[in-house]
């Protein structure tokens, strides 16, 4: 196993981090290849907002759900879905910009993302680094797009935590391996691999938490996705769409 497989397949979150700031050289490393992820059209339709300042980070954990670990890490990163330089592109070329009322363009936006997210995180983690990445960022995106003061057709997606970590957490077992490869079409007995890692994920979590947590994948999954807009939690994100320029006209 070569040493890129290896980062990758050792991947943890960590929520606690020491009180160390990443260096310069390290901080460039990770942007560097998160920008350097490929991307729709060569679009780059991403930006990072680099978070180190502790009062602006202790208003993103706020908005986020309260989530400490934010302030904890000495670093952390904001990955938005960015259409605004096609905009500016458009005008430039004074040609229209109808890519927003396309609801394609939310999806274009969130995989370039994710694509970026990801390279950060396999970056952080070959420099020996702990990482989190905080889909809360959403929860409150009306506050988070005025702090950072986000422009139209800018929208956040991911936070990233990323500093040097400490109370390693271990690996969390993933779904067997048959759940997750589908050969030439999906395979459908998705029930059979669930009960399976039920059982798998309900003894994990007996064994790190000394008994006290008993809990299957299938009770956590079911309770998270049991209610629209995930019990309420993320109920401004229509709202920061429209704000923001995604009006998905296609979907009315």
């Amino acid at each position: 196993m070569n040493d890129v497989i290896s980062t990758l397949t050792s991947h943890r979150s960590f929520r606690k981090y020491k009180e160390q700031q990443i260096t310069e050289e390290q901080l460039n490393s990770i942007l560097s290849s998160a920008q350097s992820a490929p991307t729709w059209i060569h679009g780059q339709q991403v930006s990072v907002i680099v978070i180190q300042d502790k009062e602006r980070k202790a208003k993103l954990a706020n908005f986020c759900g309260n989530q400490n670990h934010i302030n904890e890490a000495p670093t952390f990163l904001v990955f938005c879905a960015d259409f605004n330089r096609a905009k500016i592109a458009s005008d430039i070329e004074n040609v229209p910009f109808a890519a927003c009322d396309d609801s394609d363009a939310l999806l274009v936006g969130a995989t370039d993302v994710g694509i970026a997210l990801s390279n950060a995180i396999a970056a952080s983690e070959s420099l020996g680094l702990g990482t989190v990445p905080i889909g809360g960022i959403r929860k409150k995106p009306l506050d988070v797009i005025e702090l950072l003061k986000l422009p139209k057709y800018v929208i956040p997606i991911a936070g990233l935590c990323v500093g040097y970590g400490l109370e390693d957490p271990g690996i969390n077992p993933r779904l067997p391996k048959d759940s997750f490869i589908h050969k030439e079409e999906y395979d459908h007995d998705q029930k059979s691999y669930i009960n399976i890692y039920d059982e798998t994920f309900r003894q994990h979590h007996l064994n790190k938490s000394n008994g006290d947590r008993d809990v299957t994948w299938s009770h956590r999954i079911s309770s998270f996705y049991k209610e629209k807009h995930y019990n309420n939690n993320y109920s401004e994100v229509p709202t920061m769409l429209k704000q923001q320029g995604f009006t998905c006209s296609d979907m009315k």
